[in-house]
């Protein structure tokens, strides 16, 4: 049991800080940003699945009730195997802190949803007041797009049920059919993969744990990655240069050429659809794919091992 822990740390522990930082400063995460988020994802369940083992050993080797259960259907020559009953003393506070962190992953989670409930509808609130009145006898608007009257250009996507594509009056006076198509696409394609989901869970694990290097970086690359992604499932469908155009055209108001931070990805979004960056090789996706998917059955290699090695020394 003590060697399942040190190796559950130290892959933890590898996935959390080195991982993500050769990640950051890789380049070729801007050419496959799907790939690249699959990849983060990964290397998150990796460690969030070794805390969750090592948690489980942990409580198993300290405390009896937790053994009971968790080696109940199991032979006595698995248990054996673990040598719960000769657990080191740091095993105790190691269980207490997984236990803490646990506790607080869960809170963070549900306080994200909640938050995200909360200002999604206050969102839908907000759009049913700006929402133009309709003729006595037409019912609400609930289709699929909501157009709103504002001489700013604009356009999102508001997740929940139902989902609806929010089109302000200003966008369709300045983009062409083709732009608006682009613009559609990006945000249908947010939609499609759930890119909500995964920035809520980006943000609760940067909020909970912001010193961690894996859950900062996941966070930060996260925002990144989902736009980069929207723009190439426009670009493939409209075109890059009408896909750069209509980012122009919405947020030129906004100064998408400045200089400043906060403005600076919506520069090299464009930049990235004018001179697209050549994709990897299909074979070198499906490599990066499968290794990445590979890599959260580590911990439950090293868990299950004393446990599948007694059972085939049995038979």
């Amino acid at each position: 049991m003590t060697v399942c822990l040190l190796l559950l740390s130290v892959v933890a522990l590898t996935a959390a800080v080195p991982a993500p930082r050769a990640l950051t400063r890789a380049a070729w995460p801007e050419r496959e940003p799907v790939v690249a988020l699959w990849v983060w994802q990964c290397l998150v369940a990796t460690v969030l699945l070794c805390c969750l083992t090592a948690l489980v050993l942990g409580a198993a080797a300290v405390f009896h009730t937790v053994r009971d259960h968790v080696f109940a259907p199991a032979p006595p020559a698995v248990t054996a195997a673990y040598d719960l009953s000769t657990a080191p003393g740091w095993a105790a506070a190691l269980t207490v802190l997984l236990a803490c962190g646990a506790a607080w992953t869960t809170a963070m989670l549900a306080r994200e949803l909640v938050e995200a409930r909360r200002s999604r509808g206050q969102a839908r609130a907000h759009l049913r007041e700006r929402a133009p009145e309709l003729p006595a006898g037409l019912p609400a608007a609930r289709g699929p797009m909501l157009v709103l009257e504002d001489e700013y250009p604009d356009a999102w996507w508001m997740p929940g049920h139902p989902a609806q594509l929010v089109v302000t009056t200003g966008a369709l006076h300045r983009l062409t059919d083709l732009q608006l198509d682009a613009v559609l696409t990006h945000e249908r394609g947010h939609a499609r993969a759930h890119h909500d989901w995964l920035l809520h869970l980006s943000t609760a694990l940067a909020t909970g744990f912001p010193r961690v290097p894996l859950f900062a970086h996941f966070c930060d690359q996260t925002h990144r990655l989902v736009e980069l992604a929207a723009d190439d499932t426009a670009s493939r469908r409209c075109g890059h240069l009408t896909t750069a155009l209509a980012l122009i055209e919405l947020n030129q108001h906004r100064g998408v050429l400045s200089c400043d931070s906060s403005r600076r990805l919506l520069g090299e979004r464009v930049d990235r659809l004018l001179e697209p960056p050549p994709r990897l090789l299909r074979r070198h996706r499906a490599l990066t794919t499968t290794v990445a998917a590979l890599v959260p059955l580590l911990p439950l290699l090293i868990t299950f091992a004393p446990g599948l090695t007694a059972l085939s020394l049995r038979v």
